[in-house]
């Protein structure tokens, strides 16, 4: 069948995003007509690329940021518990579909590694303990290890250990229940699987360049075949804009009042990548150190041991870096390009309010090589440089808000943006986006389809892909342990 010039849905970009969302629709409403528009050649080429992000399953078992110290000492968790919910509950997605064949063979695209958090100076070994024992008394972060003791560190992570001052205080939290996700891979599989449904087309190269809404609250789409220039116009009911950094540009496009006042600060990133196979054999863990002051939470620093493709590699990084691209493959001046009337206001409070964020990044762009091999040695004191090479990680663009007391703020997290007719909605922000895909796909459900999820049909198939939809799983220790179960199993995580 021929791609539609009238679908019901048209998804912009081809990552994790999009992909989550037209499987959800096509199962909850099969009869859905898809299109599917990416401007690259591939599916997955920017954030959800697994060389792009971090591929942490980001499940706050490791990452510190989530889980600030309070002016009275004590930890809040809220962040952490929120984040740790959605990632099962993107797991109860993936375990349903390979349950259904949707989804080929899991090793594929999630691998069982520890989580880890390390810390070394005696404020931080406290915090870390104090982190520990707030955590472990929920039942989503049950088994959290604890331990100061450098012989059992060093069982856990001989490498970080090796070389290490024996006298230096230091302390590391365990989760053996931690996974590495490869993300492109698995929006490929999804991707794969909506080509084989009736009335979804994908195309690659093509570039939406504009949209505005009709008198009959349909979407009209101008959209650019890359690869011969031609042009043509298709309407649809519901637009839904995934397409990373390139997000913004379309929102502001699109002139919904919901859109106005939104900016975007981008953020670039580097990795270190281990190119000696016999230290990358060492190393079996994800661990996650303290971000600098002034750094954005995207840089936290980590050892990461990923499955990319099959084989296993190890990363240190991300380096925070500044660019005025709003994609990896975009341009120079979309960070210009973006400044409205409606959103300068707040981009220029955002700025003032984030000058030593603005100092940090500038700093880690004019970083030395010595200087990277620095920081990789307070994780692996021995690390030698020849060892490394220096790889370019995805581009961020953080939210720009409006704030009433501020004028903006930058937010670092995911914000979904929608009409109040619920005909459009598209994506902002960065982490921990791929790993709550599915959670912040139910929350553009509740928003833009919420005469459908009204009805039985679309609950009951909402309790067939997702057990726990509707329920609360850190309050319901029995459920928790229900489907993490199944999902661990279907997933063959150990």
């Amino acid at each position: 069948m021929s791609p539609k010039s009238a679908p019901d849905i048209v998804l912009i970009g081809a990552g994790i995003m999009s992909a989550t969302l037209g499987v959800l629709l096509k199962e909850l409403q099969p009869e859905l007509t898809i299109e599917i528009f990416e401007r690259l050649d591939v599916i997955a080429g920017e954030s959800s690329d697994a060389w792009n992000n971090a591929g942490t399953g980001h499940s706050a078992f490791c990452e510190l940021n989530y889980t600030p110290e309070k002016q009275d000492g004590s930890i809040d968790i809220g962040k952490a518990i929120k984040i740790a919910e959605s990632f099962e509950i993107s797991k109860e997605f993936w375990s349903f579909l390979v349950q259904a064949g949707c989804v080929n063979s899991p090793g594929n695209f999630i691998q069982g590694v520890p989580h880890m958090s390390f810390v070394w100076g005696e404020k931080n070994v406290e915090y870390l303990r104090k982190r520990q024992q707030a955590l472990s008394a929920n039942n989503l972060f049950k088994g959290m290890e604890f331990s100061e003791d450098p012989e059992v560190i060093k069982k856990w992570i001989p490498l970080v250990m090796e070389g290490r001052d024996p006298n230096e205080k230091v302390a590391a939290t365990r989760m053996d229940a931690g996974t590495d996700i490869n993300f492109g891979a698995l929006t490929r599989s999804l991707i794969a699987y909506l080509q084989q449904q009736p009335g979804v087309h994908l195309h690659l190269e093509h570039e939406v360049k504009d949209l505005d809404q009709s008198e009959d609250g349909k979407w009209r789409l101008k959209v650019k075949d890359l690869k011969n220039g031609k042009k043509r116009t298709l309407q649809a009911k519901f637009v839904f804009i995934g397409a990373g950094g390139g997000s913004l540009p379309l929102l502001e496009k699109s002139d919904i009042p919901e859109g106005k006042g939104f900016g975007g600060f981008p953020v670039s990133g580097q990795w270190l990548v281990c190119k000696n196979q016999a230290i990358v054999e060492k190393h079996a863990a994800k661990v996650y150190g303290k971000a600098s002051v002034g750094a954005p939470p995207m840089s936290v620093p980590h050892l990461d041991t990923r499955m990319i493709d099959g084989k296993k590699a190890l990363l240190f990084g991300p380096y925070a870096g500044f660019s005025t691209k709003f994609l990896k493959k975009g341009s120079w001046l979309d960070l210009p390009r973006s400044i409205k009337f409606n959103n300068i206001r707040p981009m220029l409070a955002a700025g003032l309010d984030n000058l030593p964020l603005t100092k940090y990044l500038i700093d880690q762009v004019r970083q030395s090589p010595e200087e990277r091999l620095q920081a990789l040695q307070d994780f692996l004191p021995e690390a030698k440089m020849e060892d490394w090479e220096l790889e370019v990680a995805g581009q961020r663009v953080q939210v720009i808000k409006k704030d009433p007391e501020h004028g903006g703020i930058l937010e670092f997290g995911t914000e979904v943006v929608s009409a109040a007719d619920g005909s459009i909605a598209a994506l902002l922000g960065a982490s921990p986006g791929a790993s709550t895909a599915v959670s912040i796909m139910l929350e553009l459900l509740n928003r833009c389809f919420k005469k459908e999820l009204a009805t039985e049909a679309w609950r009951n198939k909402l309790l067939q892909m997702i057990p726990s939809y509707g329920k609360k799983l850190a309050d319901d220790p029995e459920m928790l342990e229900q489907v993490r179960s199944w999902a661990n199993n279907v997933l063959e995580l150990k």
